[in-house]
C-alpha cells in the first residue's frame, strides 16, 4: 500500500473512532481503546466471527444513514 493510500486509510479509521463517540466515552484513553478492539479482534477470530460481522455490518450501515 502507498504511503498517501495508508495515510488516507488511517485518518478514515479514525474519523470511525470519532464517529462511535469512543472518543469522549473513553475520555481518549488510548489504552482502553486498544483494549476494546482487541476484545473486538479477539471475538473475530473465534467461532462467533460471521453472526458478529453480520450484527456489526448491519449497525454500521444504520449508523451511516443516519
Amino acid at each position: 500500500m502507498k504511503r498517501r493510500e495508508r495515510t488516507r486509510q488511517l485518518i478514515e479509521l479514525g474519523g470511525l473512532v470519532q464517529k462511535a463517540g469512543l472518543i469522549e466515552l473513553t475520555d481518549d484513553d488510548r489504552a482502553v481503546l486498544l483494549g476494546a478492539f482487541l476484545t473486538v479482534a479477539g471475538k473475530l477470530q473465534g467461532e462467533e466471527r460471521e453472526q458478529a460481522l453480520t450484527l456489526w455490518r448491519r449497525r454500521g450501515g444504520r449508523a451511516f444513514k443516519q
